[in-house]
């Protein structure tokens, strides 16, 4: 790990000036930070902890809930607030990590979590995402975990969190602070595709911090089921999930809401799986139609192609389990 200079400031305005230097990133729980500056695969000269500012409430806004930016993953998905009304993100989280890794995990941090792409680990091999330009190991490499959807020329590394998909199908808005300026992002514009920038995972500007993630009402507390299909139950990365919600009345679909994880290169939300099922009937011929919908067209390469399928059933089992099937 190379020298830093740590950072512990008494309130937002600072963190934020302290964050505009050169190098500089925030510290939440560190839980991929450390773990990447151990590999020496990030250096930051800076580290700025957010551990002592007032961000980690979770309180009833109108008729949704804000969570801020370092209430811990542990901590959200077990309020009652979150368990009552969006109970997807729950189970999201806890499908994710540890116990431990949760209790030290927060908000932010993981709206930033870093891909698990063995080739952006390695400095011994390139990796664009790591050093611009260098070109992909994985498009020639072993590419059983890599992304189908969202992928470009320059990077087809997974986007690794289960808490996002989660606030994809659920309309999470972002909010930042950056001196005076402050943003409301909705979730699907806060993460970029990789194009021919795969270094830019984020539409941040230097020095811009996340202050707390605002939830809407949702209608889909009822009918909402998170389900992760891994290598083993638990401390693995999704190969394939789904983030599902239905709003069911008179035997109909109302609204529904898809997205996916574990099978593209930033949380997926699916609107064409989503108005395939409104005005449909509950019925497993309706969910394998929407979940056709969604993987129109994957770009699998040679060891992930079993994605495509594999993600197609997952929306269809996490559709019957939030409908009631078991």
């Amino acid at each position: 790990m190379k020298p830093f200079t740590y950072v512990r400031p008494a309130d937002t305005k600072a963190a934020i000036a302290a964050a505009r230097a050169s190098g500089a990133s925030f510290l939440g729980g560190g839980t991929t930070l450390t773990d990447l500056m151990r590999l020496e695969v990030m250096s930051p000269t800076t580290l700025v902890d957010l551990g002592p500012l007032p961000l980690a409430t979770i309180e009833r806004r109108g008729d949704g809930i804000r969570i801020g930016a370092t209430a811990s993953n542990s901590d959200v998905a077990n309020h009652a607030l979150v368990t009552e009304r969006y109970p997807l993100l729950a189970q999201a989280i806890l499908a994710g990590a540890s116990q431990q890794v949760r209790n030290m995990a927060t908000v932010g941090g993981n709206l930033l979590q870093r891909t698990r792409c063995p080739y952006f680990r390695d400095r011994a091999v390139p990796c664009n995402k790591r050093t611009p330009g260098a070109g992909c190991s994985a498009l020639e490499g072993y590419t059983r975990s890599h992304a189908i959807l969202g992928t470009s020329a320059s990077c087809i590394a997974t986007h690794p969190s289960d808490m996002c998909v989660a606030l994809a199908a659920l309309e999470a808005v972002v909010h930042t602070r950056n001196g005076s300026r402050e943003r409301a992002i909705p979730i699907g514009d806060f993460h970029t595709l990789p194009g021919d920038h795969p270094e830019i995972e984020n539409v941040l500007e230097p020095g811009e911090m996340i202050t707390h993630v605002e939830l809407p009402a949702s209608p889909f507390a009822g009918h909402a089921r998170y389900v992760k299909v891994r290598d083993r139950a638990a401390f693995a990365f999704a190969l394939a999930s789904a983030a599902v919600g239905l709003d069911i009345a008179d035997g109909r679909i109302r609204a529904a809401r898809i997205a996916l994880g574990g099978v593209a290169t930033k949380p997926w939300r699916s609107l064409e799986a989503e108005q395939a099922l409104v005005g449909q009937q509950p019925t497993r011929a309706s969910f394998e139609r929407a979940a056709a919908a969604a993987l129109v067209d994957p770009k699998p390469s040679r060891d992930n192609a079993f994605k495509v399928t594999l993600a197609k059933h997952t929306i269809v089992r996490a559709l019957e389990l939030a409908w009631g099937v078991s």
